[in-house]
């Protein structure tokens, strides 16, 4: 962890940024488990996460069903917060290897959200930039984190990103395959979501020293 000079506007940037992530993740997660229960006949073994932003079959597809309005919405939000949170970090680190990855991980998020799953392409790109920057930015993060927490970002960073390339390379024949499709993705994305959790609750503590 890199010691701040005392100043306070360092510490107010390091509060708002732990808060935005911290909120962020809570935000993400619940996004993510009301838009299952909206979605008819959702699965989280064979549906991948991106499928909670298009519309459902059953419904009129003029209309966005409540499952795609919270889960592009969360995820909108939630890359708008990440990206002001790598805003805070860098005026307080001043650490590129830190921040990039976080600002490309808060771009993923939003362009998810945007352009949801019928956009095709243009999704995937993003969705995939959201996998890998996510690990990235765990990995990173632990420049300016204290033990032990730096090793649990390292190891959450490393599982998302070993699952990730298990997954694009195995596919179906990887070790977490009984999981389905929806299950191995969520062990790529979820390590990252836990990690928005821990890390922005221990960057709000540190910017309140005893």
């Amino acid at each position: 962890m890199v010691d701040l000079d005392g100043s306070p506007s360092l510490h107010q940037y390091l509060a708002i940024a732990g808060s935005l992530l911290l909120i962020g993740g809570m935000i993400a997660f619940l996004g993510i488990i009301t838009a299952e229960v909206l979605f008819p006949g959702y699965s989280t073994s064979e549906n991948q996460i991106s499928d909670l932003g298009t519309s459902a079959e059953s419904l009129d597809d003029t209309i966005p069903p409540p499952s795609a309005l919270i889960f592009d919405g969360a995820m909108v939000l939630v890359g708008l917060m990440t990206l002001g949170a790598s805003v805070c970090l860098h005026r307080t680190f001043e650490d590129l290897v830190v921040t990039i990855p976080l600002s490309l991980l808060g771009i993923g998020l939003t362009g998810v959200g945007i352009f949801n799953g019928s956009f095709g392409t243009i999704h995937a790109l993003f969705a995939l930039l959201i996998f890998i920057a996510g690990g990235l930015s765990a990995i990173a993060a632990a420049r300016v984190e204290r033990s032990p927490l730096c090793y649990i970002s390292v190891i959450l960073g490393a599982v998302s990103l070993i699952n990730l390339v298990s997954f694009l390379v195995l596919g179906m024949s990887g070790p977490l395959a009984f999981l389905g499709p929806g299950g191995m993705e969520r062990w790529v994305v979820y390590p990252v979501l836990l990690w928005l959790l821990v890390f922005g609750g221990y960057l709000f503590g540190q910017s309140h020293p005893a």
